[in-house]
């Protein structure tokens, strides 16, 4: 079973991302480190915050901590981790 583990949105452009997984945990990882020297589609320079990452996994440290899910998997036992992006796009209402 999927459950709904983040959701970005954008109130200017209207944009939607949400992530689903079967996993306990969400990392979420910034641009933080951006310096504006990369160049994307459009010759877009990506400066600090101009990106972020989630990357669904097991809860950090789970093997140390009895009460969260656990991470061992065992012989014979299957490991499958499901993770699901659904991008959407609203209508924005203009301020003129």
């Amino acid at each position: 079973m999927l459950w709904l583990a983040a959701r970005a949105a954008c109130p200017k452009s209207g944009r939607v991302m949400e992530v689903y997984t079967n996993q306990p945990g969400v990392q979420l990882y910034t641009g933080n480190w951006l310096k504006g020297s990369a160049v994307g589609k459009l010759n877009t320079q990506y400066d600090q915050f101009h990106g972020f990452c989630l990357e669904t996994q097991k809860y950090p440290d789970s093997v140390h901590q009895p009460h969260f899910p656990t991470v061992i998997l065992r012989p014979n036992e299957t490991y499958e981790h499901v993770m699901v992006h659904r991008f959407s796009a609203h209508a924005v209402k203009s301020r003129l």
